[in-house]
């Protein structure tokens, strides 16, 4: 099964609020983008992946995934993140309505392509299927199959959410990059150890946190 993947992105000056630990105002946008393109990298990457859609309005971010080769999906409810995903998995449903749909967090750095391609595989047995993030509260992939809607359910106890709305909790290990997401400064240094894309780490490196080159 060839998937389309959903990637949602806000605008980058309000992205990663909680990593002001970690990071200063005027660098956070900088490694919002930084997330985002080695996501998008690692997702077109990987064999499983027809094509990524980044639902975003932010217009740097715009040109830079779609110079990736991403197709870049405007957000024009504007009515949050789980409009927004189901506003772009109805689009690319329109282009290609008999395809498989996935929505992936766009803060997912250490992806890597063959453990998203173990995951879409086991999600391609199921009719809606999620993966819980690292901490076991929220989620960072929820999958449809064709002809099925996507519901998501994003944001705060995400995993209870979507278990609740019928989709099949994927229990599958070695999978750690694709549960990886960063939101604090301790989520940062864990994708950091896993090993990050190279836009991430040279960000990381400019911090001078430990992980990133030079770090």
């Amino acid at each position: 099964m060839q998937w389309t993947v959903v990637v949602p992105l806000k605008a980058l000056a309000r992205a990663k609020s909680r990593l002001s630990d970690t990071a200063a105002d005027a660098v956070r946008p900088g490694l919002a983008l930084a997330f985002a393109q080695d996501t998008v990298a690692a997702t077109l990457a990987c064999a499983a992946v027809r094509d990524v859609a980044v639902v975003t309005d932010d217009p740097l971010a715009g040109r830079e995934l779609a110079a990736l080769g991403a197709r870049i999906v405007t957000d024009e409810p504007a009515g949050g993140l789980n409009t927004a995903l189901a506003h772009a998995a109805a689009a690319v449903r329109r282009s290609r309505p008999g395809g498989a749909v996935a929505a992936l967090n766009a803060d997912l750095p250490a992806l890597r392509a063959p453990e998203l391609a173990r995951v879409l595989g086991a999600a391609a047995e199921f009719p809606r299927a999620f993966l819980p993030d690292a901490a076991g509260i929220g989620t960072t992939l929820l999958a449809a199959a064709p002809g099925l809607e996507l519901l998501p359910a994003f944001g705060v106890d995400s995993r209870m959410r979507h278990l609740a709305s019928g989709a099949v909790e994927l229990a599958l290990d070695d999978v750690d990059s694709v549960r990886q997401d960063v939101d604090t400064g301790e989520d940062l240094r864990a994708a950091l150890a896993l090993g990050v894309g190279p836009r991430t780490a040279a960000v990381a490196a400019r911090l001078l946190i430990p992980g990133g080159h030079g770090g």
